[in-house]
């Protein structure tokens, strides 16, 4: 499905206040799409059926964990460096600007995020929210080539 389509929504957005708003809680993953600028094409950074969670808090704070498929315990070194490719995680301070929240993040699985702005443009409807990350060289993969992430949460069920 192209980009546009994702991140296509039928009403109003929302933005501002109304869009932070709209994010405060827990949201679950749906799907992790990664597109190589370069080629245009999608890789399978994160496996058909990643896991995760995002959980934005009323005073301000965001936590981002997100696993790839089929992980299981590691039993040496090598296999505990071929995790770190299929994990996304980190907290930080949170703020929307227009139709984006910003993270300023605090902790991260990537030392390198640390100290670092992360923009993502969201779009909430019908208690999803589409997310697209802007192109960036990611730690995990494109080995260092410029890709972005399109990703999809739903809100999740009250416990």
């Amino acid at each position: 499905m192209p980009v546009q389509d994702t991140m296509q929504q039928t009403g109003t957005p929302y933005v501002g206040e109304e869009l932070r708003q709209k994010l405060i809680g827990t949201w679950e993953l749906v799907s992790y799409k990664v597109e190589e600028k370069e080629s245009g094409t999608f890789i399978p950074a994160m496996g058909p059926a990643p896991r995760g969670r995002v959980v934005f808090t009323a005073d301000g704070w965001v936590a981002f964990n997100l696993e790839g498929s089929h992980r299981h315990p590691a039993k040496n070194d090598e296999e505990r460096a071929r995790l770190m490719k299929t994990l996304v995680a980190y907290i930080g301070r949170f703020r929307v600007e227009g139709n984006q929240w910003i993270t300023h993040v605090q902790t991260a699985w990537a030392p390198e995020w640390v100290g670092t702005e992360q923009r993502r443009t969201v779009v909430v409807e019908d208690g999803h929210a589409n997310v697209l990350t802007p192109w960036r060289r990611m730690p995990n993969w494109a080995e260092g080539r410029l890709s972005r992430s399109i990703i999809r949460f739903r809100r999740a069920p009250a416990a």
